[in-house]
């Protein structure tokens, strides 16, 4: 299994702990050097102050971000959890995912979210009752300019007539899109267009204002990826998407009273029911320093026996 690590660009309250250029760089080399396959930030531009006194977070720039840690790193590839690609007009989104990729030498991954932010919709100046069209229409619109030239495409508020966005990115066709979200819509979406699919732990009393079902067990989260094998079989796709998941996210029955062997059991449930990939991060602490010693103890005593686990679908590490 593959592990990804979630950076602490949220921490906006320690910004020369978490949130420069420098400090992006050491983490993400620290989690290079410690075997992770991926670091991955969060988006929110311009978020409500009334979801920030509920708990809510402030996140660098997604693109800016990663940029700095793929400079800073050679293999680590960069990840977004979660762009919201219906916040931002499909082709400049599709030219600073390219970018990205080719600066990178082609470690970017993409995973997209509809959002649920209504006051942060209307701040960006999107209707919030057109998020999942508008985010279907960008994914298409986007794959459209990374693979043709003179691309004809008409959408609810732009149009292109023969244009074309180069350099194409570096991986071909396009960068792997993994789609988040725990609707049946959003697994349907993963078939179709993506390449993965992020379901996300989501309390039941969360329902309502993150506007996503539950995924509160491992049987809710079996669920869903029996819902995408089967959605995979009506549709005729032949490769089967990833499925990623927050390792530690839900509650898994394990038996070790050491917390690294507590995380391999429940990774290894999370396999056994069809998860490909995991992501983690750090318990909150305040300083760098702490981060990175935490990141370098993960890198000997638990990535190296996650990536050990073998996968339920054709039994590959």
């Amino acid at each position: 299994m593959k592990l990804s690590l979630n950076l602490p660009t949220d921490r906006v309250e320690l910004p020369e702990e978490f949130v420069t250029g420098r400090a992006i760089a050491e983490m993400a080399v620290m989690a290079e050097a410690a075997g992770f396959d991926s670091v991955a930030v969060t988006d929110h531009p311009f978020p409500d102050d009334q979801w920030m006194r509920a708990g809510g977070h402030h996140a660098l720039d997604p693109m800016v971000a990663l940029a700095f840690a793929a400079a800073a790193t050679t293999t680590l590839r960069v990840r977004t959890n979660l762009y919201i690609a219906a916040y931002r007009n499909p082709f400049l989104s599709a030219k600073a995912i390219a970018s990205l990729d080719i600066l990178s030498g082609g470690r970017v991954i993409l995973g997209i979210g509809t959002g649920y932010l209504e006051p942060e919709f209307r701040a960006l100046g999107v209707p919030f009752e057109d998020r999942n069209e508008l985010t279907d229409e960008a994914i298409v619109a986007m794959k459209r300019a990374w693979e043709e030239e003179g691309v004809t495409f008409k959408g609810k508020a732009f149009e292109a007539t023969g244009n074309s966005m180069l350099p194409h990115p570096v991986q071909r066709p396009h960068p792997p899109i993994w789609i988040g979200g725990n609707s049946k819509r959003a697994v349907r979406r993963a078939v179709e267009l993506g390449d993965g699919w992020l379901p996300f732990p989501n309390p039941a009393q969360a329902v309502t204002r993150r506007r996503t079902p539950a995924m509160e067990t491992l049987d809710d989260l079996r669920a869903g990826i029996a819902y995408a094998r089967e959605y995979e079989r009506k549709v005729g796709r032949l490769a089967p998407i990833g499925v990623s998941f927050s390792l530690g996210g839900i509650a898994v029955p394990h038996t070790s009273t050491d917390p690294t062997g507590a995380s391999v059991e429940i990774a290894t449930q999370l396999a056994a029911a069809g998860v490909t990939d995991l992501s983690g991060g750090v318990a909150r602490v305040d300083s760098r320093a702490a981060f990175l010693a935490e990141v370098e103890k993960m890198g000997s005593e638990l990535v190296p026996r996650i990536a050990e686990i073998e996968l339920s679908t054709g039994g590959t590490k």
